[in-house]
């Protein structure tokens, strides 16, 4: 049962990746809560300096709340190949370069795979959410899917590092599946329903 009183009903939403914005406010406004992006709000992205998911996913969320005195909600989010030390990891966007080029990214993890000789291409995207209210209180929440990596790219859907990803259980990349059904088991809907279970509920 939903809570009947909203803990907010404004919610910034602290990134500037459309991809992002799109589906964490799929997520969010079914509660009827409001979200407005920090990139609408024109607030900065913060260099992101800390060396975990949670780490980045608060630092974002704070600059957020206080450049706009609203609740924040961040998220920090990547992907992780086993084979290489769990690289790219917290530096999966930067991998991609200021032009966001993700394919160059992706060619990038499998040379590196090649590179090694690596039969082992499990992997897992991980998602952290961060959740900083104006009176200093934070909540944070992980969520994961796991899988592997598959060699060349498949599907037009998503972003980032979709069209390279097989969740366990599947034969379709995330580029590949309906968006529905990504969205129904990704790392994001698993950090989103901790998120909801603990703020919403």
């Amino acid at each position: 049962m939903l809570k009947t009183s909203k803990p907010f009903e404004k919610l910034v939403i602290a990134s500037h990746n459309k991809g992002k914005l799109k589906e964490i406010a799929a997520l969010v406004t079914p509660f009827g809560i409001e979200v407005v992006s920090a990139g609408d709000l024109g607030v900065p992205e913060p260099e992101e300096t800390e060396v975990t998911f949670i780490g980045n996913a608060l630092l974002k969320a704070r600059a957020s709340c206080l450049a706009t005195g609203l609740p924040a909600l961040a998220d920090d989010s990547g992907l992780e190949v086993m084979a290489l030390d769990r690289a790219p990891g917290i530096y999966s966007a930067r991998w991609a370069g200021p032009d966001r080029d993700f394919y160059a990214a992706m060619a990038e993890i499998e040379r590196q795979l090649q590179a090694k000789g690596a039969t082992d291409r499990s992997a897992r995207f991980v998602c952290a959410l961060a959740l900083v209210y104006p009176d200093g209180r934070e909540e944070a929440f992980e969520g994961e899917v796991v899988g592997e990596v598959v060699a060349t790219p498949r599907g037009s859907n998503g972003f980032g590092y979709d069209p390279i990803f097989v969740a366990k259980g599947h034969t379709e990349t995330f580029g590949e599946l309906d968006p529905a059904v990504k969205h129904a088991m990704s790392h994001r809907a698993d950090a989103f329903a901790k998120f909801v279970a603990a703020v919403l509920s």
